[in-house]
This record gives structure tokens, sequence and C-alpha cells, in this order.
């Protein structure tokens, strides 16, 4: 900032020597015959071109070496500056490239072991499906065989209940006042027997 402002003060000094310089013969522009024109004319336009352009040569040497030194350095710094976060950008892009080609590696990883973790879950609920099935194959037969166990039962009821009730009428049919007096004797000889 400080340099701008020197070559600013620069180059408006410039431009005022000049037109302190020239006011001069801008002055005389309307006066007899024209003195540029001759020999004299010629050595003093050429001597004024030398002080003007030997004092503007003078003032850039003077002052715009440290000007342009300094905004050599800005440039210099600044091109450091961005070489140095293109580096950085570079090297964060080459993260990225080195992840997004490590991505389809990790994506097929996964798939993987999605397929693998499908593969035994859908195992697992085969293994337990089937457990299952026998368990229930197993629970079904024993209530069949209970079932079977109670239906025979209640059968040998019914069959019993059936022939105590035949038995009972065949021997209601059969039973007469003299077959009930010998059954009669037969009990009290048995019981006189037992009592010995």
């Amino acid at each position: 900032m400080k340099a701008c402002w020197r070559f600013g003060s620069f180059v408006v000094s410039v431009f005022v020597m000049i037109f302190f310089l020239t006011l001069p013969a801008l002055a005389a522009e309307g006066a007899a015959p024209d003195p540029v024109e001759s020999t004299t004319g010629l050595i003093f336009r050429w001597l004024n071109f030398l002080i003007v352009f030997g004092g503007a040569g003078y003032l850039i040497a003077k002052h715009g070496g440290a000007f342009f030194r300094a905004n050599a350095r800005a440039i210099a710094a600044a091109i450091l500056e961005a070489t140095a976060a293109k580096a950085e950008a570079e090297r964060e892009l080459g993260e990225v490239e080195a992840k997004i080609a490590h991505l389809d590696h990790e994506i097929a990883e996964l798939r993987e072991t999605a397929r693998r973790s499908w593969a035994a879950e859908s195992e697992r609920l085969r293994t337990t499906g089937l457990a299952e099935i026998e368990k229930i194959k197993q629970a079904a037969a024993a209530e069949l065989a209970a079932s079977a166990r109670a239906a025979q039962q209640q059968l040998r009821a019914i069959a019993a209940s059936m022939a105590v009730k035949r038995a009972a009428a065949l021997v209601s049919a059969r039973m007469n006042p003299e077959v009930r007096s010998r059954m009669f004797r037969s009990f009290l000889g048995e019981l006189g027997r037992s009592t010995n």
C-alpha cells in the first residue's frame, strides 16, 4: 500500500514537472516568427526532451524501483500462496479420488457382507422354521396320541358300561328265585369257610 502511494506521488510529480516545463512554450505560441522552426528551437526541443525524460527516468529509477520491488514481492507472495493453495487443493483432490476409487471396493465389500448376512439369516430362519415344524409335528403327534388314549378310555368306559348293563339284563333275565337261593347258599357257604 505504501509503495502504491509513493508511485502515485511520483506520477503526479512527473506530470506537474512536465506542465511547468511546457508552460513557457505554450505562452509564447501567439508571438511572431516561430522559433521552433529554427536551429535553436530544435536544440531546445531536444534539450527539453532530454530534461523531461531524463527527470522522468531519474524519478522512475529512484522511486519506481522500490515500488516495483514491493509490487514484485507482493506478486511473488501471492504466487507462493496460490501455489500452496493449489498444492493443498491437489492433495485434497487426490484424497477424494482415492476415496472414490476405494468407494467401489467398499460397496462391493458391503454387498458381499450383506449377501453373506442374508444367506446366514436365511439359513437360520430355515433351520428355525424346520425346528418349529418338527416341534409342531411332535406336539400334534402327542396330542393325537393323547386324544387316541382318551378316546380308547372313553370307548372302554362305554363298552364296560354297556357290558355291565347287558350282563345285568342277562342276569336279571336268567335270574329266577331258584337260582337266587342257590347263589345265596353258595355265598353263605363261602362266608362260613372264610371265618373258620
